[in-house]
């Protein structure tokens, strides 16, 4: 595999998991009642969005192209985060909850490919805020005090 293809197929790994992540706040956003934690999952999918745009430009200055859709993996977890929270007295826990894991997860898939010592810099540069951007909303949800 040639280098470029290499870091591409990286980085549409994590734009895969970033399609997931914005679909999902989308959906946490629209079935949740607190305004506040609506407001938080709306901010969370624009971000996510931005990611995703961020990403495919990296991707396609590799000369690659980059994916265009969602995991099926993503698909089945939001089918299963709809029935739990369908069926939860507490709407806004569950999406919470969800919420926390993913981003410790997205985390972890950041450090993963910003250990990688033939990521360019000018890609780890943007893997990077967009890493610190995800520790501000972890640090941000921390503080909100959602109603039931």
């Amino acid at each position: 595999m040639k280098y470029p293809e290499k870091i591409a197929e990286k980085l549409n790994r994590l734009l895969e998991k970033n399609i997931d992540a914005e679909k999902g706040y989308r959906f946490a956003s629209e079935n949740v009642k607190d305004p506040q934690l609506k407001a938080y999952f709306a901010e969370r999918a624009e971000e996510r969005y931005d990611f995703i745009h961020q990403l495919k430009t990296e991707i396609r200055s590799f000369g690659e192209t980059p994916k265009e859709k969602s995991s099926l993996a993503g698909d089945a977890h939001r089918t299963w985060m709809n029935l739990k929270t369908t069926f939860s007295a507490n709407k806004a826990e569950p999406s919470l909850e969800e919420a926390v894991r993913g981003e410790k997860i997205a985390l972890q898939e950041y450090k993963e490919i910003l250990d990688d010592p033939e990521v360019p810099a000018s890609t780890a540069n943007i893997l990077l805020k967009q890493k610190n951007d995800i520790v501000a909303a972890l640090n941000k949800v921390k503080s909100l005090k959602i109603k039931a």
